[in-house]
């Protein structure tokens, strides 16, 4: 009896003892709890205010780029390809060899001409002694003119072989230099038209050469953007393969024939292009400024911030940033037009917004 009074007690120990122990360990997790953050941290941001402001309305379309400068290089003179030192996608300086013909038979005969000019040129000495001399004794009389006559024809003859020779021997330098052909422009090798051991007559094409340094865009604007359009005037061109960063280029051109049955007419757009990153054919969306004017929303473009095809901007509010999302209709030097449930006055995030969490507290940096 004892003892079970004994194990009795001994049970009933424990479960204080671990009713006490499960106790405190609740008040210190409470207290743990209580001190942890809840949700992720205040981030740093910098912020600007949206603004309305009148600005031009804008158009963009699609566009497809093209080389300005492309050339089939041909050659002058016809000749049996010797060296063709140059592949498809090489990129050449200006000056640079594309192909030398063999030239074996114009050397030789230069080198014929070059001997018969120099023995016509003795003759034309000899000949200008002669009617030196013919012409001081026609002077007392004492030839008769029939042998003046002959010396001085003898001369003149000599004197226009020896013009004869002189062509002749530019004429063969001439065709022996043009039977290396050169880049006339620095640029791409697009396509490759002949080979080693190939005839290549006169005119025949060697190689089609791209300069990429200048690119131009051709879009079909429908009449009613048309007509608004002035030469000129710069545009934003966007070559989404390439980047989401804008080139600008200006209007060259706008053609005066349009398709009668689509209504549109080719606007040509220039566009110089660093680094020969766009290339020929690419697909390029164009944005044209109409000069018709309008209200709209303005954000820095640093507001703006990509979820797949969508656009949001994070708007800040009690110091908690929220995304909205918005729609874009222009591009203004480094500001965006928007349309989206925003107002004047409004603080987005331009700086910080890339990790920035719906709901999260933010900490606007001066």
């Amino acid at each position: 009896m004892q003892r079970r009074h004994h194990r009795s007690f001994i049970v009933c120990g424990t479960l204080v003892a671990s009713s006490i122990l499960w106790i405190v360990i609740s008040i210190l997790h409470a207290e743990d709890g209580g001190n942890k953050p809840k949700g992720p941290p205040p981030a740093p941001v910098r912020v600007a205010s949206v603004i309305e402001e009148q600005v031009s309305e804008q158009i963009t379309l699609v566009g497809t780029t093209e080389a300005i400068a492309r050339s089939m290089v041909a050659a002058e003179v016809s000749g049996l390809v010797e060296e063709f030192p140059v592949r498809e996608g090489d990129f050449v300086k200006k000056g640079k060899v594309l192909v030398r013909l063999r030239s074996t038979d114009l050397v030789l005969r230069l080198k014929g001409a070059v001997a018969a000019r120099g023995k016509v040129h003795e003759g034309l000495l000899f000949a200008e002694k002669e009617l030196g001399r013919y012409t001081k004794l026609k002077d007392t009389d004492s030839i008769a003119a029939r042998k003046y006559d002959e010396a001085l024809y003898q001369y003149q003859s000599l004197k226009q072989e020896l013009l004869r020779n002189d062509a002749e021997i530019e004429r063969l330098e001439d065709d022996i230099q043009n039977k290396t052909v050169v880049a006339p422009f620095s640029g791409f090798v697009a396509k490759e038209h002949t080979q080693v051991g190939e005839w290549l007559p006169v005119g025949g094409p060697v190689v089609t050469l791209v300069d990429l340094g200048r690119m131009r865009i051709t879009v079909d604007v429908p009449e009613r953007y048309a007509v608004k359009l002035i030469s000129k005037d710069r545009v934003r061109v966007l070559v989404a393969s390439i980047s989401n960063e804008a080139f600008f280029g200006k209007i060259s051109g706008i053609l005066p024939e349009g398709d009668p049955n689509a209504r549109t007419f080719p606007v040509r757009v220039s566009l110089v292009n660093p680094g020969l990153k766009v290339k020929s054919g690419m697909e390029a969306r164009v944005t044209f400024d109409l000069g018709t004017q309008k209200n709209v929303l303005l954000v820095p473009k640093d507001a703006i911030v990509a979820a797949g095809t969508n656009r949001l901007v994070f708007v800040v509010a009690s110091s908690v940033a929220q995304p909205v999302t918005v729609r874009v209709i222009g591009y203004y030097d480094g500001n965006v037009a928007i349309e989206g449930p925003l107002k004047p006055g409004d603080q987005v995030v331009i700086r910080g917004n890339e990790r920035l969490q719906p709901g999260q507290p933010v900490e606007i940096l001066e």
